[in-house]
């Protein structure tokens, strides 16, 4: 995958004069219909004071998974970790949360500011083991344009 021309879109969307929101759900939007195996993409971001994770804009299939825990299942356990994790197969995960019977793989990227985690860009795919190192780069690229975003601007 030539990730050169994703990165240009997303630089594209970071760079429009409107809402963050809008702006995070044109990167899910565009992720989701550009890459034929991200069948669900969307962002988490730490709620409040709370040691919880808090769905907020996504293209896919609706989930029941709105409140994450720290700590439970990827994305939680991202949340505590600070580090990248790619899931080639969820069924070989023990403390996976089942999105749904056609996920197989998962890949979560952490959004830093300050040095501080404030969320994570989360894509769930229904192909075993889609994810090379181009798809975490260009998930990585994505996280620091959020993370630019929301130094610049806290307010969503």
């Amino acid at each position: 995958m030539n990730i050169t021309p994703l990165k240009n879109s997303v630089n594209n969307i970071f760079s429009q004069d409107t809402s963050t929101s809008k702006k995070l759900q044109q990167v899910c939007d565009y992720l989701k219909q550009e890459i034929p195996y991200y069948d669900w993409v969307g962002f988490y971001f730490k709620n409040g004071d709370k040691d919880e994770l808090k769905l907020a804009e996504f293209a896919g299939e609706p989930t029941d998974h709105v409140i994450i825990p720290f700590g439970k299942g990827i994305c939680g356990q991202v949340a505590v970790s600070n580090e990248n994790y790619v899931v080639p197969d969820v069924t070989a995960q023990d403390n996976y949360i089942s999105c749904g019977w056609k996920v197989k793989s998962e890949i979560v990227i952490p959004i830093f500011v300050n040095n501080e985690n404030i969320g994570q860009i989360d894509i769930d795919s229904h192909t075993i083991d889609p994810f090379s190192k181009e798809d975490e780069l260009l998930l990585e690229f994505v996280c620091e344009k959020v993370s630019e975003q929301y130094s610049k601007n806290t307010t969503a």
